[in-house]
């Protein structure tokens, strides 16, 4: 089943976000090799791409876990969780209707 992962980000992040992205990253390429991720992004502060040093609010992950307990095990040692860029994580089970 597909969960999502819904993660906010600490105020003043942005430094510890930058600093940690390659292992946050690394983790979720391995989701995508495994054929596991649905998508995944940031939350940019501001309404455009880039939002430099606005920064971000935080990340949306949905991906495949064999269980909830899975979910939340693999979103709770994520980079980012351990650096201290996130304040809050939610993992809800989701359903993907389309496409």
């Amino acid at each position: 089943m597909f969960y999502a992962i819904i993660a906010e980000d600490k105020p003043n992040s942005l430094e510890n976000r930058l600093a940690t992205r390659p292992a946050h990253l690394e983790r979720l390429q391995q989701l995508n090799s495994e054929g596991r991720l649905l998508l995944a992004g940031p939350h940019p502060n501001l309404d455009c791409e880039d939002p430099g040093t606005a920064g971000f609010s935080g990340s949306l992950i949905v991906a495949e876990f064999a269980s909830l307990e899975a979910a939340q095990a693999w979103a709770d040692a994520d980079p980012y969780a351990a650096a201290g860029v996130y304040e809050k994580i939610t993992v809800k089970p989701f359903r993907k209707v389309l496409p």
